[in-house]
Order: C-alpha cells, then sequence, then structure tokens
C-alpha cells in the first residue's frame, strides 16, 4: 500500500527537500556525516523546521554548531536561524556578545602576549606576536564594548607594564651597540623588532588615552639614543635604524605639536631640542645617499618631511618667546635652512614680539578710561607693526 506525501514548495526549495526526504532512510549515526557543506546544512534546516522532522532538525544543528564558517557564509547563517526560534540557541550561542569581563580577560590576555620581549620559538614567535598586535588593534577599532574595557584600571595597568617592559627592552638593546665585540647586523634585527612594537604602540595608546604615557618616557631617553646612535662606530651604518626612529619621532611631534598630548614647555623644548638638529642633519645625508644609489632605500618621503615640519612649526609657535628665540636662533645659523622651513614660525615670532612690544609702550604712556578704549587702542596695532604673512596673522588673531 503506497502513501503519497504532498509537498508544496518553491522551485528554489526543490533540491533541499529532496535531500530531506532521503534523509530518514539514513542511520542515526550516519545522518550527521552526511551533511557535506554548512550551506546545504543550513538550507535543509529550514525546511526540516518548516516539515516538523525533529530528528533531521537536531542533527542539522549540531553539524552547523561544530563546523567551520566561512565569513562569506556567516550573513547567511544569522539570516535563517534568527528566524527558527529558540531552537537554534546552540548556533547562535558561538557569536552572542560576551560579557565585558569576558572581553577585559581576552584584552589583558592578548596584551601580554603583544608585548612579551621573551624569545618565543622560532620561526613563529614573531608572528605569533604580530598576530596579537593586530588582534588587539582589531578589538579596540571594532568592539563596540572596548570603551568600557579600556577605562578599567586593571587594562591601563597592564598596557603600562607592557609598554615599561618594551621601553626598558629598547633601551639595553640600544645601549649594547657601543660594545666592542657586538655584531652590528645581529643587534640592529632585536632593536628594529622593539622599535616596531613601539611604533605599534603608537598606533594602540591614543585608543585608550595613555599616548601621554608613551611621549613622556620617549622625551625622557631622546637624549641619550641620539647620543648613541651619532657615535662614529655608526656613523655609516644602521640607516634603516635611524629612519624607522624618524618615523616614531614623528608621531611624537605630531601628538604633541597639535595639542593631542600636553605637555609642559619645559619637556617640548627638550622634544624640539633633541630631534630638530638630529633629522636637520639626518635628512640631506640620506638624500645624497639615495642620489648616489638608486637602491638606497632609506629616505624621508614626502608625506614624513611635511608632517615633521608641520608638526615643529606648531611646537615652536607654542613655546615660550624666548625659548622660540632659542630654537629659532639656532635653525637660522645652521648651513641647512631648507629643511625643516620654519620661516613661518619665524615670521610669526616676529609679529608677536613687535606687537606686543609696541603694546607694552604705548600702554607705559596711555591710560584708558574703560576697557572698550583699551581694545579700541590695542586693535589699531594689528594694522601696522611689521609685514607678516598670511599665515602668521591667522596664527595669532
Amino acid at each position: 500500500m503506497k502513501h503519497d506525501i504532498d509537498i508544496h514548495c518553491s522551485e528554489f526549495d526543490h533540491d533541499l527537500y529532496v535531500e530531506l526526504l532521503k534523509s530518514p532512510y539514513l542511520p542515526v549515526d550516519l545522518l550527521l556525516d552526511s551533511w557535506d557543506s554548512v550551506r546545504s546544512a543550513i538550507g535543509i534546516l529550514r525546511v526540516a523546521v518548516a516539515s516538523h522532522c525533529g530528528g533531521i532538525v537536531d542533527t542539522c544543528i549540531q553539524y552547523v554548531e561544530a563546523v567551520p564558517w566561512e565569513d562569506s557564509e556567516e550573513d547567511g547563517i544569522l539570516t535563517v536561524v534568527s528566524q527558527l526560534g529558540p531552537i537554534t540557541m546552540p548556533i547562535l550561542a558561538r557569536i552572542q556578545p560576551v560579557d565585558l569581563s569576558a572581553t577585559k580577560d581576552v584584552y589583558i590576555s592578548a596584551i601580554r602576549f603583544a608585548t612579551s620581549i621573551d624569545d618565543l620559538a622560532p620561526p613563529f614567535g614573531d608572528e605569533l606576536r604580530t598576530s596579537a598586535q593586530e588582534q588587539v588593534e582589531y578589538m579596540l577599532g571594532d568592539d563596540d564594548d572596548m570603551p568600557f574595557v579600556t577605562a578599567d584600571d586593571e587594562v591601563k595597568l597592564e598596557t603600562r607594564i607592557g609598554l615599561s617592559k618594551i621601553f626598558s627592552s629598547f633601551e639595553m638593546e640600544l645601549s649594547l651597540l657601543l660594545e666592542s665585540d657586538v655584531i652590528v647586523e645581529l643587534a640592529e634585527n632585536k632593536i628594529m623588532c622593539r622599535l616596531s612594537d613601539l611604533e605599534w604602540m603608537c598606533n594602540i595608546l591614543p585608543k585608550m588615552d595613555l599616548m601621554k604615557d608613551f611621549i613622556a618616557k620617549w622625551v625622557d631617553i631622546s637624549n641619550n639614543l641620539l647620543a648613541i646612535l651619532e657615535d662614529k662606530k655608526l656613523d655609516s651604518v644602521m640607516w634603516g635604524l635611524k629612519l624607522k626612529l624618524i618615523e616614531v619621532a614623528a608621531k611624537v611631534l605630531d601628538a604633541v605639536g597639535y595639542g593631542n598630548v600636553i605637555l609642559p614647555a619645559s619637556s617640548r623644548v627638550l622634544l624640539l631640542k633633541s630631534w630638530l638638529p638630529y633629522i636637520r642633519k639626518l635628512k640631506p645625508v640620506l638624500d645624497s645617499m639615495s642620489n648616489k644609489d638608486i637602491a638606497f632605500a632609506y629616505k624621508m618621503d614626502e608625506d614624513l618631511c611635511q608632517s615633521i615640519e608641520g608638526a615643529m612649526v606648531a611646537l615652536v609657535s607654542a613655546l615660550p618667546s624666548n625659548d622660540q628665540a632659542d630654537i629659532l636662533a639656532d635653525w637660522i645659523d645652521t648651513e641647512q635652512l631648507r629643511y625643516p622651513d620654519l620661516s613661518e614660525a619665524f615670521e610669526l615670532w616676529c609679529y608677536r614680539t613687535n606687537f606686543c612690544r609696541e603694546i607694552s609702550d604705548s600702554l607705559t604712556h596711555y591710560r584708558p578710561s574703560t576697557p572698550c578704549a583699551l581694545l579700541q587702542h590695542t586693535s589699531s596695532f594689528h594694522s601696522g607693526g611689521c609685514q607678516v604673512s598670511t599665515y602668521a596673522q591667522s596664527s595669532y588673531i
């Protein structure tokens, strides 16, 4: 006796129903192994739910929950299972948001590994550390809960500890360069690794409001590290390291110059007096070597040069007048006036100095009757005094 089953389905679902009708004839232990892809299992799950085939539904859910998904499949999976109700919770459990405590634990583990300075087993040690660093950046960029995590004191402490370890290792490796028995090439590789770690830190610390910790330490060690690099032993080697140092210094100059990190004037002066002479001296050397040898890869590109120059102009212009005068006088005295070009800062300094002197002299002999009269009196100096660029006037006003 035959029993006919009428199933109404769309042409799109026809093949899925054919597979569904074959499935009851398989033993339970073979049914799970019969699914050959996430896409087909999700399709059969959908029609099995509609047909009230509980056993097949269970095996589809078990399969989809257990096997890896491609990124391109995940949206389709979510679209289907979100329509099927509570039975698909085992699948949704893989991607549901975790609580803040779990996110915090993952971040702390990742930052510890990312800032590890121990020599991990080659050849995968550096790759694993780089992977951890990329994961930390990804979490800071794409996780909506991360602002709550990064505000946590334990997270900030762990990040500061990692930063301190990297700086300590960097300073130690750098100090060994002047040892008589050191192999420069091997030492350079280790230092470049630590310097890359510091550059990575420059990318994540602003997202945690910790960039000031980095810059304070950078300012503190600048004179010592530049004294090592300017030693005669290293005069014509380690160009890659010297260029990378300038790139990291550019990030520091940018953050301080444009007010993203606030430092006292004494620290800003120290930062400028350390790096301005070094960059001014190294750039023409790199340019010359690049002109002589087309294969020489260690040249400051145009974007880097403009970034440094703009940050230095902003830095100089925000210093007390006497400090500006010291730095500008040294800049004028040097033979390398072309880079960095501080003429805008110089014009602004001249404008401010002359303007303030005229006001001071005028007010010595003038006693306004009202505050409005004082404002009207001082505003007359904006059109006189000295001729300055539009940049200088707009910066002052």
